[in-house]
């Protein structure tokens, strides 16, 4: 069984903020699939599934982000879950609006959802699957940055980066991480060779 979690803050009011990208993915997802039969456990909505022979558990913190592994944590208990079980979706602001990038483990990055995951998980070794929002505008805080809307003409980004990452998610769960990241991370351009 895998725990795919997306990171977000619960509420209508912040549902199309750029801190919600991992909400929206897992929406996503649990549209893909065909299911909708959210109900509420361990401080989150949760959705029981399969993605091949798989279960899997989709879950949506209800804790709001920065207490993100107040709601994880405890699931992971009590389906007795490893920390390399969990995938976890999550915006990022060090990488331009619309990128992705998915880590085997890694440190918080200044993140607060994942700092949160990291104290109750307690292992850093979870798949992280990261979707760019960019910096900040100028005179903008961090705060004021995440928790507004995308502008329209990021919008098609975001929706491209998700339908782009549904193959990458399920490929975590039917292959492993190391697989995905090959498949579906960016490959770095190579510079021309030039005969000069």
């Amino acid at each position: 069984m895998k725990i795919i979690a997306g990171l977000g803050n619960p509420g209508a009011e912040y549902a199309k903020t750029r801190h919600n990208v991992g909400f929206m993915l897992v929406d996503a997802l649990a549209a893909k699939l065909g299911v909708d039969d959210w109900r509420e456990k361990y401080d989150a909505m949760v959705l029981e599934t399969r993605i091949g022979l798989e279960k899997v558990l989709l879950v949506k913190p209800l804790t709001y982000m920065n207490e993100s592994g107040r709601a994880i944590g405890p699931l992971l208990s009590w389906y007795k879950l490893e920390a390399e079980d969990l995938v976890v979706v999550h915006d990022d602001m060090d990488i331009p609006v619309g990128t992705v990038r998915i880590r085997k483990k890694g440190s918080a990055g200044g993140h607060n959802g994942i700092k949160s995951l990291l104290a109750h998980v307690g292992d850093e070794h979870f798949a992280r699957v990261r979707i760019g929002i960019g910096r900040p505008l100028p005179g903008w805080t961090v705060i004021h940055h995440v928790l507004a809307p995308f502008p329209a003409e990021d919008v098609p980004k975001i929706k491209e980066a998700i339908d782009y990452l549904l193959p990458a998610v399920e490929c975590i769960v039917t292959e492993d991480v190391d697989m995905a990241m090959n498949k579906f991370n960016p490959r770095k351009k190579k510079k021309e060779e030039t005969n000069e």
